[in-house]
């Protein structure tokens, strides 16, 4: 369906330049002038960055979190207030359709997700209510603020915070409305705003005024692919299921697929890749050859010897690694092959080729019925 954005009203400050017309981006400050400069902040400092145009939609109801156990992904039947987790929705067969961050909060369960999958997931998600006691709606009143940087802690007073910050996946309530809550990821500094979206413009005025940086979405996205966190739409395809990209895993593991719990659509093929297969491709880091004249475009083929083995996904400037790159590459082919992704040169981290040689569960009941 088609999801129109409304432009940001942090797009008046100074500086801000948007993201390009048709990106994904295109509703937020994609930087501010100093893109490298924004991603160092970010890193060594505190930076604040807009992410308003996250879709938010709410939960009530007293069956919320009984409900969704059901119908997805993640164990989240027993999750805590104040408590966040990481989630998907697939389709019959195990692929992909939307990944989505939620905390539940004084009987509320907040969820953000992509903009232009947002409609389609909270379609989904009232389909699914039936008789259950839970009530989901879009929360288009809300809005996400990202803070990133060793130096949050210097923010917590222009919060309102009197609490100290939270550990991985808790949230804190804010006293103006809406929540504090800690990611694992771009960074291991990494915090999400969910205010009221009538709040934007104040409360980016005190934290800028406190010392954060403005930085744009340029600088999230360039840590986010350092980081191997790939975002639905760019770096997986109609074809990705979870094994590929990285989200195998409960809330401790900061994934968004448990293992030990079924009774979600699509739950057949993760338990049969885990326990009897592997998947066809992983996600890696590439590094692109700044040389070249061009950029490869999100989908193009990353090819080996003129032989397409995988498909590219974001392209970023990176404030130290230079144009970096995630793909989705063929889980045979090795690290040191020399690749091409559109008009560049492109060779995989080794670090961020995951290890996948330990034996399979359920193989190896199969291997011992057989007498192997």
């Amino acid at each position: 369906m088609s999801v129109v954005v409304v432009p940001s009203p942090i797009l008046v400050v100074p500086g801000a330049v948007a993201g390009a017309p048709g990106s994904p981006d295109a509703a937020v400050a994609w930087h501010y002038g100093d893109p490298l400069g924004e991603q160092r902040a970010a890193v060594e400092r505190v930076a604040i960055v807009d992410r308003s145009h996250r879709f938010v939609l709410s939960i009530t109801g007293a069956e919320r979190l009984s409900w969704l156990h059901t119908i997805s992904s993640q164990h989240i039947a027993n999750l805590g207030d104040r408590k966040s987790a990481e989630n998907l929705d697939l389709d019959l067969n195990g692929r992909v359709l939307h990944h989505f961050v939620l905390t539940d909060l004084d009987g509320t369960l907040w969820i953000d997700t992509e903009a232009d999958r947002g409609p389609a997931l909270l379609d989904f998600l009232k389909k699914m209510v039936f008789w259950a006691d839970a009530k989901p709606e879009e929360a288009a009143d809300y809005a996400v603020l990202s803070l990133l940087g060793p130096q949050v802690g210097r923010l917590t007073e222009p919060l309102g915070l009197t609490e100290p910050l939270p550990g991985a996946y808790d949230a804190v309530p804010l006293p103006g409305g809406g929540f504090l809550r800690r990611m694992p990821w771009p960074t291991g500094d990494s915090f999400d705003l969910v205010i009221p979206r009538e709040q934007l413009d104040d409360l980016w005025t005190r934290l800028t005024t406190a010392g954060a940086e403005p930085a744009g979405m340029w600088s999230f996205e360039a840590l986010r692919v350092a980081a191997l966190r790939p975002r639905v739409g760019l770096d997986t395809d109609e074809r990705t299921i979870p094994h590929e990209a990285h989200w195998i895993g409960g809330i401790d593991e900061h994934g968004a697929v448990h293992l030990n719990k079924g009774c979600y659509r699509g739950q057949e093929t993760v338990a049969r890749v885990h326990n009897l297969g592997k998947p066809p491709r992983h996600l890696v880091l590439l590094h692109l050859d700044g040389s070249a004249d061009d950029r490869p475009a999100v989908g193009d083929d990353v090819t080996a010897g003129g032989r397409a083995v995988g498909r590219i996904g974001t392209i970023i400037d990176h404030y130290e690694l230079g144009p970096i790159a995630l793909a989705l590459i063929k889980r045979t082919i090795p690290a040191d092959t020399a690749l091409t992704a559109g008009p560049c040169a492109a060779a995989i981290d080794p670090d961020s080729v995951p290890a996948d040689d330990a034996p399979q569960a359920g193989r190896l009941a199969v291997d011992r019925l057989r007498g192997r």
